[in-house]
């Protein structure tokens, strides 16, 4: 049976570009381009997410900073080897790009209106941790590896709240999961050993709700946590 792996991962995000796009690699003679996409929380605040495109995409429109998009694509990752190390990067792969006005509703970022929404389908493929903020919130991490075509698979980190959080915890290795939530963004510092540190970017995705699928297909839904409002 066939298996249509593009379900394993599907995005949406709405938002504005606020850079100048620049050049990422080329694969067999078609070039690829990166840029950031601000997209907004009901809070306020906005996620600044790099989205990557073909230059195919980019024919009939240019894509200025300060533009309205709606992106259709996947949340990816691949491994980048700095000063002899392996690093996960994270980038949205963009399928489709449509650009609109600012006066267009499906712009005005609402409960009814998501405008940044991603559903994996995968395999937990380390083991939860589970832990407590000083503020005791509770949080798991989860580590998804979502398969796509030709063998290769996504790693995607995640992050569960809450009641998701306590079940995560207990959930092993191997299992299959479909979960839905968005992209984020975090800002985190980066102490190294001789003393200095440095400001860096995480990006994972924060789930909303999630199911185990079991053997034959079926899925179980866990509790759902319907997130504080400032992290909306």
């Amino acid at each position: 049976m066939d298996t249509n792996y593009s379900e394993n991962n599907q995005l949406v995000l709405v938002g504005k570009v606020t850079s100048e796009k620049r050049f990422s690699h080329e694969i067999y003679g078609e070039k690829f381009y990166i840029f950031d996409l601000s997209v907004p929380r009901l809070s306020g605040n906005a996620d600044i997410i790099p989205i990557t495109i073909s230059e195919r995409l980019l024919i009939e429109e240019s894509l200025d900073v300060g533009k309205n998009v709606i992106i259709e694509g996947q949340f990816r990752s691949y491994n980048s080897y700095e000063n002899e190390r392996n690093k996960l990067v994270l980038t949205v792969f963009a399928k489709e790009i449509k650009f609109a006005n600012e006066e267009d509703e499906e712009f005005k970022p609402s409960k009814e209106n998501v405008s940044n929404e991603v559903t994996l389908t995968g395999y937990i493929c380390k083991k939860p941790i589970y832990r407590k903020t000083p503020f005791g919130r509770e949080i798991a991490d989860l580590l998804l590896a979502v398969n796509r075509a030709y063998n290769k698979s996504d790693y995607i980190p995640c992050i569960a709240w809450g009641r998701n959080a306590r079940f995560c915890e207990n959930v092993p290795v191997g299992t299959e999961v479909r979960i839905v939530g968005r992209v984020q963004s975090r800002q985190y510092e980066k102490k190294y050993e001789d003393g200095t540190s440095e400001i860096k970017v995480a990006y994972e995705v924060s789930i909303a709700s999630l199911e185990v699928i079991d053997e034959a297909g079926n899925t179980e839904e866990a509790e759902e946590l319907q997130e504080n409002k400032e992290a909306i």
